[in-house]
């Protein structure tokens, strides 16, 4: 009579008409495998961060440049009217709420598409 095989550690039999093959197992990371992985992550990270960094700029400076702007060419824009409002007491209360909202989403896409790309 055949002895039943006992199951290894992931519960499947070596041998036998179902059993899966095991993946070879890797070596010891030497040290020049962990020293070439090293740099390529810095780079990685610092590419990240500078373009984290220039896109963090740029949008500061867009809502700087929104909120100055508003307020700046407020007596010129008081000239046109927005249904029935003029439009510095437009821009002030509600077109540059607006552009704020659009950079945070846009910041928020962006930087969940450079954090995949350096994942």
């Amino acid at each position: 009579m055949d002895k039943p095989t006992p199951p290894t550690s992931a519960g499947v039999t070596p041998h036998g008409p179902g059993a899966a093959a095991t993946p070879p197992i890797a070596g010891p990371a030497t040290a020049s495998n962990q020293a070439s992985a090293v740099p390529s992550q810095r780079l990685s990270r610092t590419a990240h961060w500078q373009r984290a960094r220039r896109l963090t700029a740029l949008l500061l400076t867009l809502w700087l440049l929104t909120g100055f702007c508003a307020a700046f060419f407020a007596r010129e824009l008081a000239g046109l009217s927005v249904f029935g409002w003029p439009l510095s007491f437009y821009l002030a209360a509600q077109g540059a709420s607006l552009v704020y909202l659009a950079i945070l989403a846009f910041y928020a896409w962006r930087m969940r598409k450079l954090d995949k790309e350096s994942a």
